[in-house]
């Protein structure tokens, strides 16, 4: 559940979300979700609006619509509380999107560690499917939509929406090169469009209350709310909704952590803050977050903190490409040096800039985003990380 009082994910007063954007025009629902200003939850913070219309734009036959479920960020939990307390809005948000582009097919990947929502989920897909707001016919508005779970297996790099795709389709976990996007050739080759489990909900929400209402939220540049999962060194721990533009400060006094030290903001792959810098916003102006928010309170050893990080990246690197397969060993070699008290300055400097070309020269994601505590954490505790060994 989400522990604090919820504005955007808050079910009273919400209309029939399903029924509102069906008795729309798909041209209208499209302009509203741009209108909106919704970007994606997943933590890319791409416009949702612009990857809807650009799928619409095909002239494809076969369109499809694919929920990533997957969460297979450390430290991230929210989806799971969105899958468990508002399986319809995520399953409404996917009807919804397919009408807006023209799709008839969604799937939805589900981590497979969530196995235990499955039957959750196809209960409430059958419910649909019984009151007519899935399948044939939709609420008699003549639009056909059928939705299939599919279990993904625990690899990482399958968050990244074109691994994901090639999952899909039976292939191995791996990035596709960009261009082609999914929104022109995705699933077997066709439009696809791929968003986050919070995004849809939020879609699907923006149709009862509207895109003027949604934008009233937020920034300027970041709009609406955000749900973030909260772990670590604080009395409460949890899932809480935060509108954009909250401090980390605000945050750790919202969640009662205390002598805090650092802030980890986007999970593993997420800029590590420090106690100077608590000042920052939760927002895509600033520190970005796909939901994860990690804090460590000055007992920490930031050390061990990334040495964790680390090993983690080299194991779930695909090794389809050089900048990542050997960068991730490369900077862990460097943890590895440090505690043995083997590395160098000039060294430390030269595995910082290996990180930054990580960054630029990755194929995906994972490449470009793993570097990010290394750089961070040696940055930011590089006196108390050498001073210590």
């Amino acid at each position: 559940m989400i522990k604090n009082k919820s504005i955007l994910f808050n079910r009273e007063n919400l209309g029939d979300c399903l029924a509102i954007a069906l008795n729309k025009n798909p041209q209208d629902i499209l302009m509203e979700i741009r209108e909106s200003n919704l970007k994606g939850r997943g933590g890319a913070g791409f416009p949702t609006g612009t990857k809807w219309m650009l799928a619409a734009a095909s002239l494809a036959n076969k369109k499809y619509v694919v929920c990533n479920a997957d969460e297979g960020e450390p430290g991230t939990f929210k989806d799971r509380v969105l899958l468990s307390d508002f399986p319809d809005l995520v399953f409404e948000g996917m009807v919804i999107s397919g009408y807006a582009i023209g799709a008839q097919k969604g799937f939805m990947y589900l981590r497979g560690e969530y196995s235990y929502l499955l039957k959750q989920l196809n209960d409430q897909l059958e419910k649909m499917l019984k009151e007519k707001r899935l399948g044939k016919n939709i609420l008699g508005k003549g639009y056909d939509f059928e939705i299939e779970i599919r279990l993904g297996a625990g690899a990482y790099v399958c968050g990244e929406e074109t691994a994901l795709i090639e999952s899909l389709e039976g292939h191995r976990g791996e990035a596709r090169n960009r261009p082609p996007y999914p929104v022109n050739t995705g699933f077997m080759g066709n439009p696809t469009i791929v968003n986050n489990v919070e995004t849809f909900v939020t879609a699907a929400i923006i149709m009862s209350r509207g895109g003027e209402w949604f934008t009233k939220l937020g920034t300027g540049k970041s709009k609406g709310h955000k749900l973030v999962s909260v772990s670590g060194d604080c009395e409460e721990p949890g899932v809480y909704e935060v509108p954009f533009g909250i401090s980390i400060n605000e945050l750790l006094k919202m969640v009662k952590a205390k002598n805090a030290k650092a802030v980890q903001v986007g999970g593993a792959s997420g800029y590590c803050a420090c106690e100077g810098e608590f000042e920052r916003q939760i927002s895509f102006e600033d520190l970005s977050t796909g939901g994860s928010i990690m804090i460590f309170n000055q007992s920490r050893d930031m050390l061990h903190v990334l040495r964790n990080f680390m090993e983690f990246f080299v194991e779930e690197s695909c090794g389809q490409c050089t900048p990542c397969r050997i960068g991730n060993k490369k900077l862990l070699e460097g943890v590895e040096k440090i505690e043995q008290g083997d590395c160098s300055l000039s060294y430390l400097r030269e595995l910082i800039e290996l990180g930054k070309t990580m960054k630029i020269a990755s194929k995906c994601g994972l490449g470009q985003s793993s570097p990010t505590p290394f750089i961070s954490i040696m940055t930011n505790f590089e006196q108390e990380i050498f001073s210590q060994r």
